[in-house]
């Protein structure tokens, strides 16, 4: 019985979007959720998502989620664990070779380019962190997890230089034929390492990752570049029901401007760079965000009858952002960073003031990490009778 009130009910989808080691935030509010169904005794499921779909770092959490479904609590648990012990070195090589080598290499091109026989891929070496996902994430029980009905379906989401499309993989267990729409598609594969990689790989930060799609293989970076509609795989995928958490603020942009005291010197790399990331992984998910709530206000508006007729279908919608700027609680964090990461951030000018958001997703320090966390818990726990309600409802 349990079981096909479980297959009947309306799916529950997770977006998790990207912000590098701003995703510790997501880390938070996964927490808070988990406090408050363990604490509900109306509440039994074991995992209380049908769907996951990730990008970037996003991808990476859900990507965790997926490998643990038989118990959110344990997996919620084990991930705050492994995100509070983060290093800078997990993720990028910081020793001297590693870290300065790539510098070095960047800037030989830019004063020599015609002596360089070989253009430098990106400023940062992610070897750690490809080293860490195939020890960390057992991408073998994610497939059991589909295959048993525990998950109904994965998606993870890049972008291919190659071609400039927006590209989903996705993994179902249903047989979702894949959609296209204008500049995005989606690719129906066994999600693997690789478009881990392919998704968390930040624009010039970290390298591009080739993946086979169809019969040819293309390079692929970050998937929040070009994502016009973060929600759109978790609809596709048959969800009607959406958790979407961010990594940053829809009113930063504003916040900002009243901040800015009328800059008058020009802004330094790491500040275009911070005005470039924020571009990259808050503008689409906001974007999409206020989308659907436009659409949903207009059913409301519409007669039964005009509901009926409508291609346009109500979806409940639970979104959470952070209740503080992310960019602003870094400052204080960036003299933790190894020497040859601040230094590489000094030379862009990514540790002023003004500069700070650049190293905000870069900064995979413990005690920044758990500063996000803690602020992610806090926030979900203030909206925990919203959180009940929509889960109570599923």
């Amino acid at each position: 019985m349990a079981d096909k009130l479980k297959s009947t009910a309306p799916k529950t989808a997770l977006i998790l979007g990207g912000g590098g080691a701003r995703a510790a935030y997501q880390i938070g509010v996964l927490d808070a959720i988990r406090q408050l169904l363990n604490a509900d005794p109306n509440y039994q499921q074991p995992f209380p998502f049908n769907v996951l779909c990730g990008t970037s770092a996003g991808a990476i959490n859900v990507a965790w989620l997926a490998s643990h479904t038989e118990s959110y609590d344990q997996a919620v648990r084990q991930l705050v664990s492994e995100w509070s012990a983060f290093k800078p070195c997990d993720v990028y090589r910081t020793d001297v070779p590693g870290a300065l080598a790539n510098a070095a290499h960047w800037l030989s091109t830019l004063s020599m380019g015609w002596l360089i026989r070989e253009a430098p891929r990106s400023l940062f070496d992610n070897r750690p962190l490809r080293q860490m996902l195939s020890r960390k994430i057992d991408f073998g029980a994610i497939e059991k997890s589909i295959a048993q009905g525990h998950l109904d379906a994965l998606a993870i989401s890049t972008s291919s230089y190659s071609s400039g499309q927006h590209i989903t993989f996705y993994q179902s267990r249903n047989n979702i034929k894949p959609w296209t729409r204008t500049r995005r598609l989606a690719e129906r594969c066994t999600i693997g390492l690789e478009h881990l990689m392919a998704s968390s790989a930040i624009p010039l930060v970290f390298p591009a990752t080739q993946l086979p799609i169809g019969a040819r293989l293309e390079f692929f970076g970050d998937g929040a570049m070009r994502q016009s509609s973060p929600i759109s795989p978790a609809i596709h995928l048959g969800a009607r029901r959406i958790v979407v958490i961010g990594a940053g603020r829809v009113e930063d942009d504003a916040e900002a401007l009243q901040s800015s005291n009328h800059q008058t010197d020009y802004p330094s790399l790491g500040q275009i760079g911070g005005h470039v990331m924020a571009s990259i992984f808050l503008d689409g998910v906001a974007g999409d965000v206020e989308r659907l709530e436009r659409i949903n206000r207009t059913l409301q508006l519409m007669t039964e009858q005009q509901r009926m007729e409508s291609e346009l279908k109500p979806l409940e919608l639970l979104s959470i952002t952070p209740s503080q700027r992310l960019d602003s609680l870094a400052a204080p964090f960036i003299r933790n960073l190894p020497r040859t990461t601040r230094s590489a951030l000094r030379i862009l000018g990514a540790t002023g003031p003004r500069g700070v958001g650049l190293s905000s997703y870069l900064l995979f320090d413990k005690e920044y990490i758990r500063t996000l966390i803690e602020l992610g818990r806090q926030d979900g726990l203030n909206r925990a009778e919203e959180i009940v309600n929509f889960f109570s409802q599923r």
